[in-house]
């Protein structure tokens, strides 16, 4: 079982930034990051294998969104630059066993922190 804590989520102006922390109690093989705003299914944002590499974006945040992994502290964190009103959303943080872009296989998942954006 692997618990996982998200925390950085707040509130910012368009064309702000942010930073998500993901805090894991242990490894699976790869990380994750989705998002859900009201009335919409949850999207795949960033994931990331625990080695730091093969790190994957969806197009709507790519160039904008960072994602990176600190082995030291088992966190994974997602850097958002020049957010838009289309990123308010609550964010989750997933863990999988494989590098993937699918919701449904991932297997443990955090609480979810909301991030929203201003005009």
């Amino acid at each position: 079982q692997v618990q996982l804590v998200e925390s950085g989520g707040g509130l910012v102006q368009a064309g702000g930034s942010l930073s998500l922390s993901c805090a894991a109690s242990g490894r699976t093989y790869a990380m994750g990051w989705f998002r859900q705003a009201p009335g919409s299914d949850r999207e795949f944002v960033a994931a990331i294998r625990w080695s730091g590499d093969s790190p994957r974006y969806a197009d709507s945040v790519k160039g904008r969104f960072t994602i990176s992994i600190d082995n030291a502290v088992n966190t994974v964190y997602l850097q958002m630059n020049s957010l838009k009103l289309e990123d308010t959303a609550v964010y989750y943080c997933a863990a999988s066993i494989v590098l993937t872009s699918t919701w449904n296989e991932y297997d443990y998942w955090g609480q979810g922190t909301q991030v929203t954006v201003s005009s």
